[in-house]
């Protein structure tokens, strides 16, 4: 495939990706503060977020060995247009006057399958569009246009409840999934890769072998292990800093709009940032380096008195969180069979869905006994000694070599 070809490729396929991300987003928002504003019940609300979170994670592991089996290309026009016509029904409900809203929950659930499919597979199928040298450089790229989605998302939704009723919302999550389909369908060509065994087996003996793929690679384990406790340590950041901030500086909503803004710029010239100067340092140790300073942000949020300098602390943190997060992504991308791609990115998602919330069921409640700044030092600390752990782990060191693809013995 000559150079313009696959660049006009993954950039018809991104964007129709991120056109679709961004009414999902509209979606996501607008069903959670019309919760919210509707209901003013903590219950309903945790079940709202059960909804959206529970059935991706149980469908992760099948969704991987589908993205394995079958044609990557008609797996997400599959599960985009389950998700454009579940969100169909229900505008077409709420316009009726059906406005019952269990059928949020019902529509999140199946929303909520069919993202679980989609993300694995999109990021098990960019491999086969881009260059291996190009990956780490396409996927800042993508990490900073999704962190627009994450800017613009929640300004625009809450303008349009503001304005509109809630299922004008969900007629343009439709449309901007149709775009995202028919980009992929007429401009995306996806080339056939033969993999090691064309024979199918059992659905189980299939995921099995997936995670006989992960137990055999001590690379993948390492990276797996470190980033579940690296997700659980950013935690109090990720859902703490509202309540901080709200606590030591006012609950104005200016403040947590601001945080919640500066923190999703910051993500957006991280991810540049890595597009552009990510190749000029080896992956462990750029993933080490920014590690190290999420801890000493983390640590600098616990202590800061003054609001501005909280803010400037946020912005760093979110540009350091690309600089980790896009060269695993990469790594997985190259050294990863193109037959276990779908079950290793699956089990990826899992961990990085999973493990952020869960924690919640701990932080939460402690953050009701002791301070938030407490909690923010014990991060850091931890934080710090998984580094020192990544440092020294030779497995962790020998994700950059790709001539060695196991490293169990």
């Amino acid at each position: 495939m000559k150079e313009n070809d696959w660049k006009k490729q993954i950039i018809l396929f991104l964007l129709g990706q991120n056109i679709s991300l961004f009414g999902s987003s509209l979606v996501q928002y607008a069903i959670a503060w019309h919760i919210t504003m509707t209901t003013l019940s903590g219950s309903m609300m945790s079940l709202s977020v059960i909804c959206s979170f529970i059935p991706a994670f149980i469908i992760s592991p099948f969704a991987g060995l589908w993205a394995d089996r079958y044609n990557k290309k008609v797996l997400i026009i599959l599960s985009d247009s389950m998700i454009a016509i579940t969100t169909l029904i229900l505008a077409i409900a709420y316009s009726k006057g059906y406005q019952h809203i269990f059928l949020l929950f019902i529509a999140q659930s199946i929303r909520s399958l069919g993202a679980g499919i989609q993300t694995p597979t999109v990021r098990s199928l960019i491999p086969s569009l881009v260059p291996p040298k190009y990956l780490l450089e396409v996927n800042g790229y993508s990490g900073s246009v999704q962190s627009v989605v994450n800017v613009a998302s929640p300004v625009l939704s809450g303008a349009l409840l503001a304005f509109s009723p809630l299922y004008y919302i969900f007629y343009i999550d439709v449309i901007t999934a149709i775009i995202g389909i028919f980009l992929l369908i007429i401009f995306v060509k996806v080339p056939y890769q033969k993999k090691d065994n064309e024979k199918k087996s059992s659905l189980i003996r299939d995921i099995k072998d997936g995670i006989a793929y992960i137990a055999s690679h001590n690379y993948i384990k390492v990276l797996f292990v470190s980033i579940g406790f690296y997700y659980i340590l950013i935690a109090p950041i990720a859902f703490l800093s509202l309540l901080q901030v709200s606590r030591s500086f006012g609950n104005d909503v200016w403040r947590l709009g601001t945080l919640e803004v500066s923190f999703s710029i910051g993500m957006i010239f991280g991810g540049l940032s890595v597009a552009l100067f990510g190749k000029k340092i080896k992956p462990p140790r750029l993933i080490l380096f920014s590690m190290g300073i999420v801890g000493f942000s983390t640590f600098l949020l616990a202590i800061i008195p003054n609001f501005y300098l909280y803010i400037a602390i946020i912005f760093i943190t979110g540009i350091a969180i690309p600089h980790i997060h896009t060269p695993i992504t990469t790594i997985l991308q190259k050294r990863v069979s193109l037959e276990f791609r779908g079950r290793v990115f699956s089990v990826e998602n899992m961990i990085s869905s999973s493990l952020m919330p869960l924690s919640m069921v701990l932080f939460g409640p402690l953050a009701d006994i002791i301070s938030i700044e407490s909690i923010l030092i014990v991060s850091a600390i931890c934080m710090g000694l998984l580094i020192i752990f990544m440092m020294f782990n030779k497995h962790f060191h020998a994700i950059d070599s790709p001539g060695k693809k196991n490293f169990s013995n």
